[in-house]
């Protein structure tokens, strides 16, 4: 008689059931999975290699042990595995223009996607992704470059999207008033039900817009957003129409990242980008010498359309 020998030795984690076994391998997060889990014996990567398994997404751990290349390596590996049942993607402290197109043409149930300080993902090349995801709904980005016209297609595209966050680092000068964000939110993204713009740029005019553009829009958070005075009618109107409020002094203390304010001088040190509040007025209309352009290489032109 033969005898498995693989199984007479197999550690008793091994008789777990698959699915509390593929719970505990989620929670290990992507990059550990396909660098190590994976490896482990033939059960573990027979699971691994299951399409349902990679619904989600979550590359946020070990990333700064890793080049950005072996990151989107690892990506796109992920997204390959899921076989077209993403419906969840996290992307921290990396990622590009292509490797979002990549995402995006091969992921048809996408629903939410955050991205995180991806410092060399473009307006236009967030526009081109979205334009494959019709059934997003939650998009939230944190220190992301998008103009006015990038919005516009965002709420063009995905007329399902009910959660937008576009939250911004916050610097102490210049002083700027610039309410384009606010407007093309109100005008493409009518279903929205929660929006985050901590350290956006609005007045008051531009918040009416989105109060009068996102009727349904239960909660609200405007911190770090001083253009803003909710001491008027707007307030009056704020606190009756949302039902969730953070204004622009609330505490920040549960905010996921560092909204401190920064001086202008440290654009270098705070914003590996190279950009400031300067250079989020729009990406197209206006150039300073401080912005480092150096990095954009028009090889991700190919995928706009």
């Amino acid at each position: 008689m033969e005898v498995d020998m693989e199984n007479l030795f197999a550690p008793p984690w091994l008789e777990l059931p698959p699915e509390i076994t593929s719970t505990i391998l989620q929670k290990l997060g992507t990059i550990e999975i396909l660098r190590n889990a994976d490896k482990v014996c033939t059960t573990w990567r027979r699971l691994c290699q299951d399409p349902a398994m990679w619904r989600v997404i979550n590359m946020r751990d070990n990333v700064w042990d890793m080049l950005e290349g072996d990151l989107e390596q690892i990506c796109r590996e992920a997204v390959d595995r899921s076989q077209g049942q993403l419906i969840d993607i996290n992307l921290e402290y990396f990622g590009s223009d292509s490797l979002l197109y990549y995402i995006a043409e091969r992921s048809p149930q996408l629903k939410r996607l955050r991205l995180l300080c991806s410092y060399n993902v473009s307006g236009e090349g967030l526009s081109a992704a979205v334009k494959k995801c019709p059934l997003l709904e939650e998009l939230h980005l944190y220190h992301i470059l998008i103009s006015k016209e990038s919005i516009e297609t965002i709420g063009r595209s995905c007329r399902a999207l009910k959660s937008f966050k576009l939250n911004n680092q916050v610097f102490r000068h210049p002083c700027i008033e610039y309410d384009e964000e606010a407007i093309g939110i109100a005008e493409n993204m009518p279903k929205l039900r929660n929006l985050q713009l901590v350290g956006n740029k609005m007045t008051n005019e531009g918040l009416e817009a989105i109060l009068n553009g996102c009727p349904n829009l239960e909660s609200l958070d405007l911190r770090r957003c001083f253009n803003v005075n909710l001491g008027g009618d707007v307030g009056k109107r704020c606190s009756q129409q949302i039902i969730y409020l953070r204004r622009p002094h609330d505490s920040t203390e549960d905010y996921e990242l560092d909204a401190g304010m920064h001086d202008c001088e440290s654009f270098d040190e705070d914003y590996p980008s190279g950009f400031s509040d300067i250079d989020l007025i729009s990406e197209d209309d206006y150039y300073y010498e401080f912005s480092d352009v150096s990095n954009y290489s028009g090889d991700e032109e190919m995928f706009f359309e």
